[in-house]
């Protein structure tokens, strides 16, 4: 039996580094309504951790009338088994814990409620999986990602002062706290003279997390990502992921075949260099994270317009340690849409009540 959580709470869990950690209302609201998400991909005798069992019952049936009703299959869809914390310890054969993210909080949570510590990763593993999730860990692909055809340029500081002599050179420059959640910790610094309000932003990032990341202002055209799995060191493609943001937040994902994903993202770049980016994303996260980390994770990438020198493409704008939305829309293209139809694409947004699905 695996054991599946969604706890989207994770990567401000990652910054806090705390066993005990309360998230912030946004992520408490999140993990309530979407909580069944992993019963889309549980095996039939797993368990779903939610908050509340009728509540997840209630939007996974609706989630699964809405599909029904649009003409899809998704005839894997079978009632799960919902469990919350208090039966935690009356699970007598989990043999594995897959949540949508690894750190201190959820493996405190699940050690105190009866989760045998054989089946849940050392603290040392946690502690690895945090600094790799580091920020920095951007820094460290770019330069193994570069193609003719790329850009992009990532940097630690410590300090204001060098951060400041940095910019200089730069303008306007994006400011990244080394963890944060989706849309959160990014600050734009456009001018030289900095406002009381981003001077102390950037002090507290200092002081709590130790650095920041720097990088280059750049003219987003479109934002994608690669999603793949690493295993035992070995890392796997699983296809692209097309999304929509607002304000820097996740606000939705197209459903589609990987070659309808590709024929729109080959607007902009050609299908040999999409292919060349990813492989050089697979051999860059092979050396970097070797065994310390297993299980799903993504790349964020972007097309961006280069003024004179035409539209390129920032292979690597943040890498993300844990399952996504675009694996998730991965998983419902695939089970939507089992005969592989590429005139078959759809949208997948979380409107607040749950996980909903649009017609283009």
């Amino acid at each position: 039996m695996t054991l599946h959580i969604f706890n989207p709470e994770h990567d401000i869990a990652l910054a806090a580094n705390l066993e005990n950690f309360t998230s912030p209302h946004a992520g408490r609201q999140l993990r309530y309504e979407l909580g069944y998400l992993p019963a889309l991909w549980a095996e039939a005798d797993d368990v779903v951790l939610v908050d509340d069992v009728r509540e997840a019952e209630k939007n996974f049936q609706v989630f699964n009338t809405y599909v029904k009703r649009m003409g899809m299959q998704c005839e894997h869809l079978s009632k799960p088994q919902f469990v919350t914390k208090r039966e935690l310890a009356s699970l007598t054969n989990v043999s594995r814990v897959e949540p949508w993210g690894w750190d201190l909080t959820v493996r405190s949570m699940l050690a105190k409620n009866g989760i045998p510590e054989t089946v849940l990763p050392s603290m040392d593993d946690i502690e690895k999986v945090r600094q790799l999730s580091h920020r920095r860990l951007t820094a460290r692909m770019l330069p193994l990602m570069q193609t003719g055809s790329t850009l992009g340029e990532a940097h630690e500081f410590h300090d204001s002062d060098a951060l400041r002599s940095w910019q200089q050179a730069h303008g306007s420059i994006v400011i990244k706290a080394p963890w944060s959640s989706s849309g959160r910790g990014v600050r734009f610094f456009k001018d030289a003279a900095w406002n009381a309000n981003q001077e102390g932003w950037l002090n507290n990032v200092l002081k709590n997390q130790g650095s920041v990341m720097a990088e280059p202002y750049y003219n987003k055209v479109k934002d994608f990502a690669m999603e793949f799995e690493c295993i035992a060191g070995k890392v796997t493609y699983c296809g692209l992921s097309l999304f929509d943001t607002a304000n820097g937040a996740y606000t939705g994902n197209i459903l589609a075949t990987e070659k309808t994903k590709e024929q729109m993202i080959c607007r902009y770049v050609t299908e040999k260099h999409l292919h060349e980016v990813k492989d050089k994303a697979i051999m860059a996260l092979e050396q970097l994270l070797g065994t310390d980390y297993e299980g799903p994770l993504g790349i964020d990438m972007m097309i961006v317009n280069d003024g004179e020198a035409g539209l390129k493409l920032h292979p690597c704008v943040e890498v993300n340690l844990r399952c996504t939305m675009g694996h998730v829309a991965l998983y419902l293209s695939e089970f939507c849409n089992p005969n592989h139809d590429d005139e078959w694409v759809r949208v997948m947004r979380n409107q607040g009540t749950g996980l909903k699905l649009r017609l283009l």
